[in-house]
Parts: structure tokens; C-alpha cells; sequence
């Protein structure tokens, strides 16, 4: 089964967008919507879900915070996903300078928008990165100066060291 996991993310990235910046990280369970509405007919019809739903199709599912002050690729490495979770998906803020693969972290208790403000070639930017379990991938990538719908840059290899370490929660130990 091909699932649609570029739908996904874009939907997500439209969800995040829509509650603004300066959002924790969130981690989503990526379900087939069909299934989901076969297994679980109370809350797909609370969620609105359509029972006859393209077999493709994925519905996020949003888990628990990500534990605080825990690196996140300690966070990720603790996740294991039920076979039911066809992939999972990510949306994550950071800084980063503009023409470099580097990340800032504003310092504790500091005004992350000031602070990036102070910055000399800082960017805030919102990252949704999505994978399957079959290994398809997908990103979208919104940078908080050009905040709108139609420029949200997506692809399969947008942000590979993201998709590369949610990928990593599917590997059975």
C-alpha cells in the first residue's frame, strides 16, 4: 500500500500554521484513516472521519509532549510505534542561519523572538517531516518572515536528517 504521506504533512502543516508560532514540538501517529474508522467508529465519527476514505489516505493522531529538557533525538529514540501506526510525523520550530545547516537554541527563560531578532543571519522556521514505515518521506518547511500558504517549501529530501531519525523509530532493536 502507497500511502499518501505527502496529504499528511501538508495537513499538518496547515494545522500548525493556523495555531501560530512559538508551538512546542508535537509528534503525530500517522494512521490509515479507513482503518482507523473500521476499528474505532466512535472517534472517527467525533473526528468526522469517513468510514469509505481512500484505503491511502492517513489520519494524524497526535501522542503525548515530548518530554522536556531531553535532547530530541533522545526523545525520538524512545518511541516505538503498534503495527496499526502505518508512519508518524513531526512539527518541529528552530532557528537557523541563513546559508548554513546550523541550528540556535535561544537560552532559558530568554524572548525567543527577540532573541532570534538579535541574531545576524537567523531564520525561524517550522519543520513538518513525515515517514512511513515502508520508508516514503515527506517535509514541508514554513520560515516565519515569508508566513503564508504559498510559500511553504515541501519535497521528499527537504530536511534528511529529520525524516532520517523519525525513521528510526520504526527499526526494531
Amino acid at each position: 500500500m502507497t500511502y499518501l504521506i505527502r496529504d499528511a504533512v501538508m495537513d499538518l502543516e496547515r494545522h500548525a500554521s493556523e495555531q501560530g508560532w512559538d508551538q512546542p514540538p508535537r509528534v503525530y501517529a500517522l494512521v490509515p484513516t479507513a482503518e482507523l474508522a473500521r476499528q474505532e467508529p466512535a472517534l472517527a465519527s467525533m473526528l468526522g472521519l469517513d468510514p469509505s476514505a481512500d484505503p491511502a489516505e492517513l489520519t494524524p493522531v497526535e501522542q503525548e509532549a515530548l518530554p522536556d529538557g531531553v535532547p530530541l533525538e533522545e526523545a525520538l529514540g524512545s518511541i516505538a510505534w503498534p503495527e496499526a501506526v502505518a508512519g508518524c510525523a513531526l512539527v518541529l520550530e528552530r532557528l537557523v542561519l541563513k546559508g548554513s545547516d546550523a541550528t540556535l537554541d535561544p537560552p532559558r527563560g530568554a524572548d525567543t523572538g527577540e532573541w532570534a531578532k538579535a541574531q545576524d543571519g537567523s531564520e525561524e522556521i517550522r519543520m513538518v517531516a513525515g515517514v512511513l514505515r515502508d520508508g516514503g518521506r515527506h517535509a514541508a518547511l514554513r520560515m516565519r518572515s515569508h508566513d503564508s500558504d504559498d510559500q511553504v517549501l515541501n519535497g521528499e529530501d527537504l530536511v534528511p536528517a529529520l525524516t532520517s531519525a523519525l525513521a528510526l523509530t520504526f527499526e526494531e532493536e
